[in-house]
């Protein structure tokens, strides 16, 4: 039965939209998604579900962000300064589709007119026999201690990268390693688990979305079926 999922069939969809206001374009979205077809259909069923959850949810958030474009045009108008429409991209990218696994994530790019964009990330990884969402203790024997492992192991990186670009972290960066750990930020691939901080958590700008990968062997588990 789990051979059957080794892998699932993904074809990617995209939405776009621009948003309007008194013949002005305020906001553009664009919204690039999988469709995840797979013999275990109640899997698929879960997975797929969670996506459309995920979109709806965003697109929710939209409505916001469109009556902030929309009262960003009116100050324009009110105060004679040209107005920026404002843009939002939100993108999947898969990392890891075999051995009964699919794992991705979610980048959210939002523009509002200031001097640059920012974005957010999230992800899922799945078992594609069943659809379960895993969290990041499912990869360990009960009773690890696999925040301290992952610590250890994020930490000597940052580390080692720290002497080949000391520009890349804020000057506290091991601690803020500490503070900002979150244990929703992760996804598979091929090389190990990926755990990622976000725009600011440890770095500055430039440094965008930080990620620091833990070889399997060093948390004693694989993804096979």
């Amino acid at each position: 039965m789990k051979n059957n999922c080794y892998k699932a069939s993904i074809a990617m969809g995209e939405l776009k939209r621009t948003l309007m206001y008194k013949d002005v374009e305020v906001l553009f979205l664009s919204i690039k998604y999988p469709v995840v077809s797979l013999p275990c259909t109640n899997a698929q069923t879960l997975i797929n579900n969670q996506i459309a959850m995920d979109i709806v949810d965003y697109i929710k958030h939209i409505e916001y962000l469109y009556n902030m474009a929309v009262e960003g045009y009116r100050d324009s108008v009110v105060n004679d300064y040209p107005f920026h429409g404002y843009s939002a991209y939100m993108e999947y990218i898969i990392t890891y589709n075999k051995n009964c696994f699919l794992s991705l994530y979610i980048d959210k790019y939002e523009f509002t007119g200031g001097a640059h964009g920012s974005t957010t990330r999230s992800s899922h990884t799945w078992e594609l026999w069943n659809g379960t969402n895993l969290t990041l203790n499912c990869f360990f024997k009960p009773g690890t201690d696999y925040r301290h492992l992952l610590l250890e192991e994020i930490i000597k990186e940052a580390h080692y990268n720290n002497k080949q670009n000391p520009y890349l972290y804020f000057e506290d960066y091991e601690s803020l390693i500490i503070k900002n750990f979150n244990e929703y930020s992760f996804y598979l691939t091929p090389e190990g688990i990926r755990i990622y901080y976000q725009q600011y958590d440890i770095g500055p700008y430039a440094s965008g979305i930080i990620e620091f990968t833990v070889p399997y062997y060093r948390i004693k588990w694989y993804p096979n079926c």
